[in-house]
Protein backbone atom coordinates (compact mmCIF):
# COMPACT_ATOMS: atom_id res chain seq x y z
CA UNK A 1 0.00 0.00 0.00
CA UNK A 2 1.27 3.19 -0.65
CA UNK A 3 0.30 6.54 1.44
CA UNK A 4 1.58 9.68 1.24
CA UNK A 5 1.58 12.50 4.28
CA UNK A 6 1.52 15.88 4.59
CA UNK A 7 2.92 17.07 8.18
CA UNK A 8 4.33 20.22 10.23
CA UNK A 9 7.34 19.83 12.59
CA UNK A 10 8.19 22.12 14.95
CA UNK A 11 12.12 22.36 14.48
CA UNK A 12 12.48 24.30 17.33
CA UNK A 13 11.91 21.56 19.34
CA UNK A 14 14.90 18.80 17.94
CA UNK A 15 16.61 18.06 20.19
CA UNK A 16 20.07 18.72 18.25
CA UNK A 17 22.34 15.71 20.28
CA UNK A 18 20.12 13.35 18.34
CA UNK A 19 21.15 14.67 14.62
CA UNK A 20 23.20 12.38 12.73
CA UNK A 21 26.05 14.11 10.55
CA UNK A 22 26.20 12.10 6.90
CA UNK A 23 27.51 12.85 4.26
CA UNK A 24 25.32 15.17 2.40
CA UNK A 25 23.74 16.68 5.93
CA UNK A 26 22.55 16.28 9.27
CA UNK A 27 19.99 14.01 9.48
CA UNK A 28 17.21 13.03 12.00
CA UNK A 29 15.69 9.82 12.82
CA UNK A 30 12.04 10.33 13.44
CA UNK A 31 9.15 7.80 14.33
CA UNK A 32 5.00 8.50 12.55
CA UNK A 33 2.46 7.18 13.56
CA UNK A 34 -0.95 6.99 11.61
CA UNK A 35 -3.98 7.05 13.66
CA UNK A 36 -7.36 5.23 13.06
CA UNK A 37 -9.04 8.70 13.58
CA UNK A 38 -8.58 12.34 12.94
CA UNK A 39 -8.35 15.13 15.27
CA UNK A 40 -10.32 18.43 15.23
CA UNK A 41 -7.39 19.81 12.66
CA UNK A 42 -8.23 16.33 10.57
CA UNK A 43 -4.69 15.20 11.70
CA UNK A 44 -4.17 11.75 11.88
CA UNK A 45 -0.05 11.41 11.80
CA UNK A 46 2.14 12.42 14.53
CA UNK A 47 6.02 12.48 14.38
CA UNK A 48 8.15 12.08 16.65
CA UNK A 49 12.05 11.91 17.28
CA UNK A 50 12.91 7.84 17.19
CA UNK A 51 14.01 6.27 20.57
CA UNK A 52 16.68 3.90 21.05
CA UNK A 53 15.73 0.68 22.71
CA UNK A 54 17.33 1.78 25.93
CA UNK A 55 15.01 4.59 25.88
CA UNK A 56 11.71 2.78 25.06
CA UNK A 57 13.08 0.01 27.58
CA UNK A 58 13.24 2.93 30.15
CA UNK A 59 10.01 4.52 28.93
CA UNK A 60 11.59 7.83 28.17
CA UNK A 61 8.99 10.28 26.92
CA UNK A 62 8.66 10.56 23.01
CA UNK A 63 9.64 14.17 22.09
CA UNK A 64 7.07 14.95 20.17
CA UNK A 65 7.78 17.24 17.22
CA UNK A 66 4.80 17.68 14.40
CA UNK A 67 1.64 16.24 13.45
CA UNK A 68 0.17 15.88 9.77
CA UNK A 69 -2.25 13.96 7.98
CA UNK A 70 -2.78 11.51 5.02
CA UNK A 71 -3.55 12.53 1.89
CA UNK A 72 -3.39 10.00 -0.38
CA UNK A 73 -3.60 6.11 0.01
CA UNK A 74 -3.77 3.72 -2.08
CA UNK A 75 -6.33 1.37 -0.15
CA UNK A 76 -8.85 2.81 1.33
CA UNK A 77 -9.90 0.70 4.61
CA UNK A 78 -11.79 3.39 6.62
CA UNK A 79 -14.68 5.22 4.89
CA UNK A 80 -14.59 7.87 8.10
CA UNK A 81 -11.14 8.83 7.14
CA UNK A 82 -10.58 11.96 5.16
CA UNK A 83 -8.49 10.50 2.11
Amino acid sequence: MATILNASLNVAKIDKTKLIAGKTGQFLNVTITINDEVDKFGNNASIFESQTKEEREAKTPKNYLGNGKVIWTSEKKNNDLPF
